[in-house]
């Protein structure tokens, strides 16, 4: 069964807790993607993603949905209008603090489904701190880390579409193609060098800012995207977190104790 913890009385809500019921909540953002995507493209995906995880789930999964994190640490986006930004430390409360009340109804098993880089990095701390504090499993599911349908995305654009390129670009074209500026699609290439060990992402990544890779604030060939790639990549990326979703509510959480 799926619900949305808004719409549930506080009664209904107790009513539906039990041991395997998997809490599930977006983590997005609200920020530039450059000409032609909308401020909400993170947001919008992220929830796109969920709504298509949730309907390849099984009758005996049981899923509550909280209200997503719309606005969240996107200081590296900051140079350019429109560009929404809480910061890590104020985003990282704000999810402890829904643990804490998941914690508090009985509610111990909570997937992040995160669409949006710049989370990743507090994600981490505040998963372990509910962890560490609530005894809560909490699942980091950062669906831009996930292995990428072959044969959609090139090599290039694997290395260098971090932001408003192709992929982000194919799946608002396939879930909300009326919020794409297709008069303003173009390739976004980015000033990082492939060839090298230091660059924006990977084991040796430096810290950066949108406009140190690309005037416009996004990297990628948006102009390649089409509605049917977007397909593919939601379905792909939909089916491996309907299995997230699906393995967090059966696994068991015998956490050793010291």
């Amino acid at each position: 069964m799926i619900s949305y913890w808004q719409d549930l009385t506080s009664t209904e809500l107790v009513e539906q807790v039990h041991e395997s019921l998997v809490a599930v909540m977006v983590l997005g953002a609200i920020e530039q993607h450059g000409p032609h995507l909308p401020l909400s493209t993170d947001l919008d995906i992220g929830r796109g993603l969920l709504v298509a995880a949730l309907a390849r789930l099984a009758d005996d999964v049981d899923v509550i949905v909280l209200p997503s994190l719309a606005i969240s640490a996107s200081d590296e986006h900051l140079s350019f209008p429109g560009s929404l930004s809480i910061g890590a430390e104020t985003a990282a409360c704000q999810v402890i603090a829904a643990a804490e009340s998941l914690e508090r109804v009985g509610i111990n098993r909570l997937v992040l489904l995160n669409s949006h880089g710049g989370n990743i990095g507090w994600m981490e701390q505040a998963a372990l701190d509910i962890r560490r504090r609530l005894g809560l499993l909490v699942v980091k599911a950062n669906y831009m880390q996930m292995p990428p349908p072959a044969e959609v995305l090139s090599a290039r654009e694997l290395a260098s579409g971090l932001h408003g390129g192709q992929a982000e670009t194919a799946m608002m074209l396939h879930l909300h193609p009326d919020r794409v500026r297709c008069d303003r699609l173009g390739d976004f290439p980015s000033s990082a060098d492939p060839d090298t060990l230091l660059g924006p992402t990977g084991p040796a990544s430096y810290a950066w800012l949108a406009e140190d890779l690309n005037g416009d604030g996004v990297t990628g060939n948006a102009a390649a995207a089409t509605a049917e790639q977007g397909k593919l990549l939601v379905d792909h990326y939909a089916t491996l977190l309907a299995r997230v979703l699906t393995e967090a509510a059966a696994f068991d959480k015998n956490w050793s104790k010291r």
